[in-house]
This record gives structure tokens, sequence and C-alpha cells, in this order.
């Protein structure tokens, strides 16, 4: 009789944890900056999309105030973090990132890509990319600068909002344009836009309420800005200024952290971020181009845009080498 009981409970025990193991599916934890995981961002449909494929995972998106807070945040926590991607990382930290040893290798064919440039990368998978730009409403600018210099000779009342590059990407991303057109004249460019610098906001988004609100004639952000106008708002007026010697382009990327326990299913999301499911997310919540040709699945209002003739580039080790002496050089000039 004690022998059945023992056995009898053992087979009790058995049945009653079977349902628990298969309650204790695979969470993919992602570190990304806030607007990504927002209701209106990529980050609901990714989340859907890739859980319906991926067998019984579940995407927990973990928002910071920005990707440089992502990453700011990860290299606190080291190996202990809990996250096993990081997804919002541009080129301009890309760098620094590597560097920090933090990220595993992707393993992924990247070659059906279509980019400014051609992608080499091996830690990071781009998803988007778009170049920086200012914006400008053409019901109160008939006539647009169509370079830094002619921006500069511009009277002083015309005024432009830039963001700061200690706490924005596009902010930043200014810092490194200037430098990527005009090498070592970039103190000289800081020094004749000042007069025309009505603030120098934390975020892109304050900065362009300014902009939308009238206080200023244009504002720093992405050449795909104007798609937002159009395809949300039937708006046309609102155009990206190309300039005469070229823009950088951003281009937003993804990493595996190598501490992470769930290395292949983190391989797989980077593959459905990267592949035209996952694609076609991405135009119409995070208001950038993709990275592959959706063809006719692109929203209309992308094919109207114009395109910068130039794509200006610095190098991974001249932003890694120099973005902190640029950005001093930067703010002693403006402010």
């Amino acid at each position: 009789m004690v022998k059945f009981t023992r056995l009898a409970l053992a087979v009790l025990t058995g049945l009653f944890a079977t349902p628990t193991l298969a309650e204790e599916v695979p969470i993919l934890k992602i570190y990304t900056y806030d607007s990504f995981a927002a209701e209106w961002g990529p980050g609901p449909g990714l989340k859907a999309g890739f859980e319906a494929i991926c067998g019984g995972c579940i995407v927990e998106w973990v928002a910071t105030d920005s990707s440089i807070g992502a990453l700011r945040r990860v290299q606190l926590e080291g190996e202990t973090t809990e996250a096993d991607l990081i997804v919002g990382l541009d080129t301009a930290i890309a760098g620094e990132a590597r560097a920090t040893g933090l990220f595993a290798d992707h393993s992924l064919d990247l070659a059906a890509l279509t980019l400014p440039e051609p992608w080499t990368d091996a830690q990071f998978v781009p998803f988007d990319y778009a170049h920086f730009a200012f914006v400008y409403d053409t019901d109160s600018v008939t006539t647009p600068p169509k370079s830094f210099e002619e921006l500069i000779a511009l009277p002083a009342d015309f005024k432009i909002v830039v963001q700061d590059p200690r706490s924005a990407t596009p902010g930043l991303g200014l810092v490194l344009w200037i430098r990527a057109a005009y090498g070592d004249r970039a103190p000289e460019i800081w020094a004749g836009l000042k007069p025309h610098i009505l603030t120098v906001t934390r975020e892109w988004s304050e900065s362009y309420n300014l902009f939308l609100e009238g206080e200023a004639d244009m504002a720093l952000s992405y050449s795909t800005s104007p798609a937002y106008h159009i395809s949300a708002e039937g708006d046309d007026t609102i155009h990206a200024a190309l300039f005469e010697e070229g823009h950088l382009a951003q281009t937003e990327v993804a990493g595996i952290l190598k501490s992470s326990d769930k290395q292949e299913l983190a391989r797989e999301f980077l593959a459905y971020l990267a592949s035209a499911e996952g694609q076609k997310v991405i135009p119409t919540t995070n208001w950038m181009f993709p990275v592959i040709d959706l063809g006719a699945d692109l929203d209309p209002a992308f094919a109207t845009l114009p395109q910068p003739a130039r794509t200006l580039t610095l190098t991974d080790a001249e932003i890694e080498a120099n973005s902190q002496a640029w950005i001093d050089e930067m703010l002693a000039a403006v402010q």
C-alpha cells in the first residue's frame, strides 16, 4: 500500500506539473526607446507579428528615454542585464556600442538590403533609415536655403530649432553632418548658425512642435518627416530642404546581447525585423524608409519624397575618436 501510494503521488505530481511547464514560454526582452514601444510606434505591430510565428514566445519591450539611454542602461547592467536585444541604436553610436564587447554576431545574410551604402556590420542589423534634414512649411517659406552657407546668409530673423547632441539622436546627427560636410570649417559654420538658432531643445519632439506652432522657420528632423504629414494628415506643405553639400544618413540598428540565454530566438527576431513582413510595419509607424524594397507595400507618400543627391559618411573610428570634441565644439559656438 505504501509503495502504491508513493507511485500514485508521483504520477499525480507529474500530471499536475506538466501544464505548469507548458506555460513557461520564452520571453524575449528588448530594450528600445520610448516612441518605438509606444502604441503608435512600430513596437506593438512587430510584437504581434513575431509572436504569431515564433511558436509561443512573448516579446516584452522595455522603453527608455532614448536609444542612447538604452545603451547606457545595458552598460550599467553589464552581463547581469535581463535584455536579450537592443532595438533602436543608430550608426552614430554603433561603434561605441560595439566597443563595449556586449554584442554578439548576428550571423544573418543581409545581401538583399537596399541602403544608401552597402551593409557589412557583423553585430548590428539595420531596420530603417533616413537622411537628417531641415524641414519647412511652404506656406511660410517659399524659397528654402540650398546649403548651410545659404542658411547662414539669410536675415537673422530666419530661425531654426535644433536638438541637444547629448540627449537627442538628431542633435548628434547634425554635429556629425556638419563635420562630414565641412571638416575643420565646422566651427565657422556653427558660429554662422548661432544667430539663427531659436533654441536647442533636449528632444526632437520639443523642437518639432515649436516648428509646427510657427515659432521657427525650419526644424532639424529627417528627409522622411513629410511622409507623415502627407499620409496621416493629407498635408503636403511640409518639405525637407535638400542641401548641395549632401546629407548624412541615420540608419537604425538592432543587436543581440552576448549575455542573453535566448540567442537563437533573438536571431530569429532580427531575421523577422529585416524581412518583408517586419519591414511593412516600419514606414508608417516610425516614419523612416525600410531597408528592403517593399514595392507596392510601401506607403505612396514615401514615393513622393525627393532624396539627397549625395550621402555623406563618417567611419565608426572617426565618430568614436572625435564625437565628444565635436559636441563640445558645437556647444561652445552656440551658447
